[in-house]
């Protein structure tokens, strides 16, 4: 029989692998700040035992994970080093990969910012912990203008002005897996694309006007290719414009796009099975009769909608309405494109002001940030960074109105993020996408710690190769069931003796009492036969009569072969 092999990546060190504990959190209620009540988590400490962390209650709830991990240039920055052996960056990717595909929504998705150095191996990483068939897109991001012409001639490589975004979804394929991206445009001031389109010999097509479409003298109905009817009106004595001839009469062109904005348009001869179905039906059109055709599609983006499209010139030609590509804000007029995966356009140079922290050649802007978020999530969802920095993830996700949880293991959790979020949350911070947001503060969040781990090594008892393990001094009794909760998978419980609940007939109680049969027989009242009792306890009577249903383990005996009690790195 031939030998089938895996397509893999391979490195050294793959196969070893982290036994995590899986760490509570605590909550510093000092550092927390804003609304009480809010969700939103930042987390200080290492991101791979944080992520481990938030597995037992997040699993399957973030629709959205933006991570900006270390590019791994081989450079020191101020706040983080970016430079460690390839095998060994690989195997940290690994690791934190597999932990946030469980915890992404069946049809969220991941975006990995990269620049070049590290990208094609992460592609095929991704590839493994995803599945290539959820590989979504690779997009590409203009960071920077390169200035000058000459240039200095002493670089060998040509000078890097993109990086790249990496998108895979959870689940491609069932009916609960991702569907596709919200629709999200680039944005264009419409008057400086005019002028560049000039400029360039360019033909710009949105230039009538409809001031009136006329009065109403019939209506017949038109079939489409599956039978569904279309109601078609005919009006006579339109009455049109144009923008030329507007500001042959003295008016300004931009006041004449913005005072008539809802009324300008294009026309097609747009090869479209209803605009053939019509013109077999009405022949020809009198240059001052339009058609209104209404029907509701079957696909697209208005689907299930009641349409309107209007139809003129002797040849029927498709009215395409400008309102339908550019958004007016204000008095300004915004073309709007359809996002592909270019994407350019971000201010870079005050990127350093955002927020009021500095952090060097880490920040990502605020708008990157939300077209992530917009194109992936709605209001309420769940979004996650797990490379924090300084906080832009979290801010922009804020001011959206989403719920995040942000992961960061340097100071800079406390002299960057902190700050930033305080000052987003008071209603100071109008840079970034604030004024696009109508940011006006609001919200708050809570600032968690990594719990140290539950076991630690007995100084007076252990020796190098014969380690003994006691529970951690640090730890009270509520910290104590929290852990083995997590440790067992259980819930927590707040009240009454069995203290964790795995489904509705398992329960856990933990205790550094001392086990006796009186205990047990004690313990054994608060379930029913078809229940049974998990006990976690430091001490036990010898030859306790234990009933089918009631299991004792001993800690710490029983939880060593479950996790590694050391940090993880």
């Amino acid at each position: 029989m031939a030998k089938r092999g895996k397509l893999e990546l391979t490195w050294v060190g793959k196969e070893d692998r982290p036994h995590l504990e899986p760490r509570i959190l605590v909550e510093d209620p000092t550092k927390s700040y804003g609304d009480p009540g809010a969700e939103n988590m930042l987390i200080f400490g290492n991101n791979l035992l944080a992520l481990k962390a938030l597995e037992r209650d997040f699993a399957g709830k973030i629709k959205c994970i933006y991570i900006d991990p270390p590019y791994n240039t081989g450079q020191a920055f101020a706040n983080y080093d970016d430079g460690v052996e390839h095998s060994l960056w690989l195997s940290l990717m690994r690791d934190r990969l597999e932990l946030l595909r469980k915890l992404l929504t069946d049809d969220g998705a991941i975006f990995v910012q990269l620049n070049d150095e590290e990208q094609a191996y992460c592609k095929v990483l991704l590839d493994e912990v995803f599945g290539r068939r959820n590989f979504i897109n690779q997009i590409a991001v203009k960071t920077k203008n390169i200035a000058g012409a000459s240039g200095g001639g002493e670089d060998k490589r040509l000078k890097k002005n993109i990086e790249f975004v990496l998108v895979y979804v959870k689940d491609n394929d069932s009916d609960t897996g991702f569907r596709k991206f919200n629709e999200v445009f680039e944005e264009t001031n419409l008057f400086e694309l005019i002028e560049d389109m000039r400029l360039q010999g360019k033909s710009w097509k949105y230039t009538s006007i409809l001031l009136d479409k006329g009065q109403f003298i019939e209506e017949r109905t038109v079939r489409d290719g599956s039978g569904d009817s279309i109601r078609v009106r005919k009006y006579k004595g339109i009455k049109r414009a144009t923008v030329r001839g507007m500001v042959r009469c003295g008016l300004e062109e931009e006041a004449v796009y913005v005072n008539h904005f809802h009324a300008i348009f294009s026309d097609t001869n747009a090869q479209t099975s209803i605009r053939t179905r019509i013109i077999d039906e009405f022949k020809t059109l009198a240059d001052d009769e339009v058609l209104a055709a209404e029907y509701t599609p079957r696909s697209g983006r208005d689907k299930g909608k009641i349409v309107e499209h209007l139809y003129i010139s002797p040849t029927i030609r498709r009215v395409i309405w400008l309102k339908d590509t550019t958004h007016k804000r204000g008095r300004q007029l915004i073309k709007l494109d359809k996002l592909g995966t270019f994407w350019s356009g971000y201010n870079w140079n005050n990127v350093s002001k955002e927020g009021d922290v500095i952090f060097p050649s880490g920040k990502k802007p605020e708008a990157l940030i939300k077209t992530i978020v917009e194109l992936s999530t709605k209001p309420g969802d769940w979004v996650l960074d797990s490379f924090a920095g300084s906080g832009t993830t979290g801010t922009v996700a804020h001011k959206m109105g989403r719920r995040w949880i942000m992961v960061e293991m340097g100071e800079h959790c406390h002299t960057h993020i902190v700050p930033r979020l305080q000052r987003v949350i008071d209603g100071k911070d109008q840079g970034g996408i604030s004024e696009i947001a109508n940011w006006q503060g609001g919200g708050g969040f809570k600032y968690y710690r990594l719990a140290e781990s539950l076991l630690v090594q007995d100084k007076d008892l252990s020796t190098k190769d014969a380690p003994v393990y006691v529970i951690n001094p640090r730890y009270d009794e509520t910290m104590l069931v929290q852990a083995i909760c997590k440790i067992e998978n259980f819930n927590c419980r707040n009240d009454g003796r069995l203290h964790g609940i795995s489904s509705e007939s398992r329960f856990l109680h933990v205790t550094t009492n001392l086990v006796t049969q009186a205990y047990i027989d004690s313990l054994v009242e608060d379930i029913s036969l078809d229940q049974s009792l998990l006990v976690y306890c430091t001490r036990r009577r010898r030859n306790l009569d234990l009933p089918e249903n009631v299991e004792i383990k001993n800690i710490p005996r029983d939880l060593l072969n479950k996790c590694d009690f050391n940090e993880a790195t």
